[in-house]
């Protein structure tokens, strides 16, 4: 057994968190034809975090807020930046002997728990509403939440099993 490194910590880390969060990406240019929905739009979401570093939370409509410079790139930088901590937070979670032997429950159980990062920070602050509850059809915007987050959860599992064949592993 190898030991355990900060090193052999953080690629954990960065490979399954780019696994998962490339996996939930792969999901919503997917679902984008097969239900009609758009992908999400993650210039708007660095136009959230650009505004949250000025101290400024909750937007009526996100997409009615002036453009700032870089938002796209922040969007994607963001986007990743909580997928990499959704993954440190299940590598804290799973363990050494889960990062050995990866399972499935674990990590969709923590994909439908990623949920509510949306549901009651970003939504409401980009002006949707908890949970979507200020769109047009918040049930769908719940469901496709629901699914892309399971989705993001079955990522995790599925970097940590690239991660368990190619990086060492040890207490």
């Amino acid at each position: 057994m190898t030991h355990w490194t900060a090193w052999t910590h953080w690629t954990h880390i960065a490979t399954i968190g780019a696994v998962a969060t490339g996996t939930m990406d792969l999901w919503g240019y997917a679902r984008a034809p097969i239900f009609g929905l758009p992908r999400a739009d993650y210039r708007l979401i660095g136009r959230w975090f650009a505004y949250l570093l000025r101290g400024r939370f909750v937007h009526p409509a996100i997409a009615a807020s002036a453009p700032l410079p870089y938002e796209h790139a922040i969007g994607w930088m963001a986007h990743y930046g909580v997928g990499f901590t959704f993954a440190a937070l299940m590598v804290h979670v799973g363990g050494a002997t889960w990062l050995a032997t990866p399972t499935v429950g674990p990590a969709l159980t923590l994909g439908l728990l990623t949920v509510l990062a949306p549901f009651l920070v970003l939504q409401p602050g980009m002006g949707a509403g908890i949970a979507g509850s200020r769109t047009p059809n918040p049930r769908v915007v719940r469901l496709q939440s629901i699914l892309t987050h399971l989705v993001f959860g079955f990522g995790l599992y599925l970097g940590a099993q690239i991660a368990a064949a190619v990086l060492p592993v040890g207490a």
